[in-house]
């Protein structure tokens, strides 16, 4: 049986008074894993475009997309997925997060910001590892395939 391709996705990195946005992306509180708001790619459309989309469905925010900060990649060696994620700066142009609103996919369903030591003192549980170092760092980093956890 020949292995799935990798998936494709794009996420933001979006800091606002020195903490950065991330998402709760379990419906139903199915887990505690936060990461960076995006997704998934869709063909015909840039890596820009879809993160665009993207942060718009899941924070209700509209950000202007800066350059490349972090290649992750991770896997599940049982069913075989796994994915590359494409982590960019962005700024957010127009829109305040609000427990308001409502991923139209019903995805996520959190949203929050966080400081640097909430990261680096395990206050949270979030991915990829690099995460803080992609955020509050420079240039662009490259995190190795990580094994995948809910």
């Amino acid at each position: 049986m020949a292995k799935p391709s990798p998936r494709l996705a794009a996420r933001a990195l979006i800091l606002l008074e020195d903490r950065v946005l991330l998402v709760n992306a379990y419906p139903g509180g199915m887990s505690d894993l936060w990461c960076a708001p995006g997704g998934g790619v869709e063909a015909g459309a840039s890596l820009l475009e879809n993160l665009a989309r993207e942060v718009m469905e899941e924070t209700g925010l509209t950000v202007s997309v800066g350059e490349p900060a972090l290649v992750n990649e991770f896997h599940d060696p049982r069913t075989g997925f796994h994915q590359v994620d494409v982590f960019f700066r962005c700024t957010v142009t127009k829109g305040t997060v609000s427990s308001q609103w409502r991923d139209p996919e019903g995805v996520v369903t959190e949203r929050a910001f966080f400081s640097r030591e909430d990261l680096a003192l395990g206050r949270i549980r979030f991915k990829p590892d690099s995460l803080a170092q992609a955020v509050w760092g420079t240039g662009c980093h490259y995190d190795p395939l990580e094994i995948l956890v809910k």
